[in-house]
């Protein structure tokens, strides 16, 4: 059964609803292949106050739960999931000073990202790694009140038209193990914070993905979240569970969309002088897609409930994040067979799906590690 939600968050929901068909929905196809950043939406996404959703309202945030903007996130995916991630990447960066921040930092910065005054996103992959961060090489050097810091990050969303990151340092190059030598800076673009390029990729066009150079880059101690070196990341990876219930929603919307235009066809496409859906091999392809969608929606909803509960839900948004993003990729390769040479053509949406859905295999933690991180949650919480 679905989570209920109060007027205020349906009210919200159709409002984005009505939003995406309007303004959005026109615009997808050009945008997205000539994978032109979507300023003017995002410019309207601000002004629905979207960049804020799950911040507190005390704050200037919409202080929704994380169960209503996994709704969220699934209407929007359906029609774009570029837009997803422009959301999702700056909220994993709110989410991160909401729960460890000081008080001052919250108070200083939430304000501005609830707004979209600032937008920005999370810094943690390098050149090379990735799943491990641990590996990491960006360091910060103490300086009396300031840190220097030095690196590379890749593959960093909104990382050419954002302003700030959380980026993920080693403060402690020594420590054993090396998490407890990793912090994490609140940083604005800056004199030795810039992005080298834009990285180009098979789908998920329209937003941004860079590679950002720290050289000598200084940042005030004052933004290092929590005020304490070495809880870096225990506060990336409370951050990364909501990234996940994202990534799990954006597969959900991804999976119901491939099975929509697929339902939609199959009814008036005609072979053997009958609908297609009338012949049991379509019929079988339309069922599995339909319990996929159905399936991953519940485990999002059991991830997202978790998550509002503030209990530790690594292995629900695992689980959510692993078997989401599968449907998504699975739904629509049937998707692409089902409409045929249509399928693989530009004139309709599937294609784009097929190309959007693998990066949800990938992104937030790749599903091997999210099977990994269960199997070891489901030992931690059954011990005999």
């Amino acid at each position: 059964m679905s989570q209920p939600i109060d007027d205020k968050e349906s009210a919200i929901l159709d409002a984005v609803s009505r939003f995406l068909e309007r303004e959005v929905k026109p615009h997808v196809r050009e945008l997205e292949a000539n994978d032109v950043w979507p300023a003017e939406i995002v410019e309207k996404m601000k002004a629905m106050g979207l960049f804020g959703c799950i911040i507190r309202e005390e704050y200037g945030g919409l202080g929704l739960s994380a169960s209503t903007y996994a709704k969220l996130i699934e209407r929007i995916t359906e029609i774009w999931m570029s837009l997803a991630g422009i959301i999702n990447s700056h909220l994993i960066m709110a989410s991160l000073v909401q729960r460890a921040g000081t008080e001052e930092q919250r108070s200083r910065w939430l304000p501005k990202f609830a707004s979209g005054e600032l937008r920005g996103g999370l810094a943690l992959t390098e050149p090379d790694c990735g799943t491990d961060l641990q590996a990491i090489r960006t360091a910060a050097r103490r300086d009396g009140g300031d840190y220097i810091v030095n690196g590379t990050k890749t593959w960093i969303s909104n990382g050419i038209y954002g302003h700030v990151v959380a980026l993920l340092v080693k403060t402690d190059t020594k420590v054993s193990p090396a998490h407890k030598g990793m912090s994490c800076f609140i940083c604005l673009k800056g004199s030795g914070f810039s992005h080298s390029r834009k990285l180009e990729k098979l789908g998920y066009k329209g937003i941004d993905s860079a590679e950002l150079v720290f050289d000598n880059y200084r940042v005030s101690a004052q933004d290092l979240v929590g005020g304490v070196e070495g809880k870096g990341m225990q506060q990336v990876m409370g951050g990364l569970e909501l990234g996940r219930i994202n990534v799990a929603a954006r597969g959900v919307g991804i999976a119901r969309a491939a099975l929509n235009e697929s339902v939609a066809y199959a009814q008036v496409r005609k072979t053997f002088g009958k609908p297609i859906c009338e012949h049991q091999a379509i019929q079988l392809k339309l069922a599995d897609m339909a319990t996929r969608v159905e399936a991953s929606r519940l485990l999002v909803e059991q991830a997202a409930a978790a998550f509002d509960r503030g209990e530790r839900c690594d292995m629900e948004a695992g689980m959510a994040k692993l078997f989401a993003s599968e449907a998504a990729l699975e739904n629509a390769i049937e998707a692409m067979r089902i409409h045929g040479a249509y399928g693989y053509s530009k004139e309709f949406n599937i294609e784009r799906y097929y190309r959007d859905a693998p990066l949800m295999c990938i992104g937030e933690g790749t599903n091997e590690m999210q099977r990994i991180i269960i199997a070891k949650q489901l030992v931690a919480r059954n011990r005999i």
